[in-house]
């Protein structure tokens, strides 16, 4: 890890920390919620030994990078407007990256790929699939329609509310509920019993996940807070509005996605059929494989981070 080479960047008006390792093809390695640029740790190593120059950012708000106070500086325009300007800044002007994105981070991926498809050589995303912008209804709006108020997604969206609950358990605490977490559906946050069982309950880590990784997500998280990683779900309305130019459009980059049987995103309403059924297809015409791993949860390239890295370098090689 200390061979892992870190600095601060100016893009977008913003200064994001970088993290990087290698020389070679860009590879950008996109995080998500609640992580850090920490997520890569694995694939930053084993990239960097296979050629690549490996790069995850502290995404706008999480971490070392700057965080604009308002949820709408969060929307997928202004947080690709900030990738475009790290790429300009680290590979060059017009210049093409490898992306991989996780959780949130692949959202963003599938936004740069769409904005920005002439930036983008490959995109691998694991965990969240495209999903096209319904014109009939606000995401929220459906959200609560599908999973009713205490879905955690609609839970986060009063400012303050969720943040004053999270203090009352601490912020190592929620760390450990979400990075540990393992059931294959919907995730609800019930007021007073925010995880489903009592907050002494003993939490077993994981064989892929170490208490010093745990220590290194909480620094970070005890002096951030909560409300940054917030600011990205309570900005989707938002996005919802400003994004009506796309709605139709497709990705028309080379990708990969990858999942794992158990996370909660796969077993979302409709999504296996949307992905076995080919859905995903019509909108992402270049998709070129879906992989499924069996016993896999949500943070698959920490779970299985060999698995993944031979993943990644099989599609980039092709490019």
């Amino acid at each position: 890890m200390e061979t892992i080479g870190h600095k601060t960047v100016k893009v977008n008006g913003i200064s994001m920390h970088v993290a990087e390792k290698g020389e070679g093809p860009v590879v950008l390695l996109l995080h998500g919620f609640p992580e850090l640029w920490y997520t890569w740790r694995h694939q930053i190593l084993a990239l960097s030994s296979l050629g690549y120059r490996a790069v995850a950012p502290d995404l706008r708000g999480y971490g070392d990078s700057e965080a604009p106070p308002s949820p709408a500086s969060y929307t997928s325009l202004s947080i690709v407007g900030d990738l475009v300007a790290l790429l300009d800044a680290l590979v060059g002007p017009g210049e093409q990256a490898f992306v991989v994105g996780h959780d949130w981070g692949a959202i963003i991926a599938w936004y740069l790929s769409l904005y920005r498809p002439d930036r983008v050589r490959a995109l691998i995303n694991l965990s969240v699939p495209f999903t096209p912008r319904n014109p009939a209804r606000k995401p929220i709006d459906t959200f609560r329609a599908v999973y009713g108020d205490n879905y955690y997604i609609c839970r986060f969206q009063e400012n303050g509310e969720m943040e004053a609950e999270f203090a009352k358990i601490g912020t190592r605490r929620v760390l450990l509920e979400f990075l540990t977490y393992r059931t294959p559906g919907p995730l609800f946050l019930t007021k007073g019993n925010l995880f489903g069982h009592p907050t002494d309950t003993p939490v077993e880590l994981p064989s892929w996940l170490t208490e010093e990784d745990v220590d290194y997500y909480a620094s970070k998280y005890e002096k951030t807070g909560f409300t940054r990683g917030f600011n990205y779900y309570r900005a989707l309305d938002l996005n919802w509005e400003l994004t009506a130019p796309w709605t139709g459009a497709q990705i028309k980059v080379p990708a990969k996605f990858i999942v794992g049987d158990l996370d909660l995103t796969y077993n979302t309403f409709g999504t296996k059929d949307y992905l076995k059924k080919g859905g995903m297809n019509k909108f992402v015409p270049l998709l070129q494989e879906v992989v499924v791993m069996e016993g896999v949860a949500h943070f698959i390239h920490e779970e299985r981070p060999d698995e993944i890295n031979a993943q990644i370098h099989d599609f980039f090689q092709k490019f």
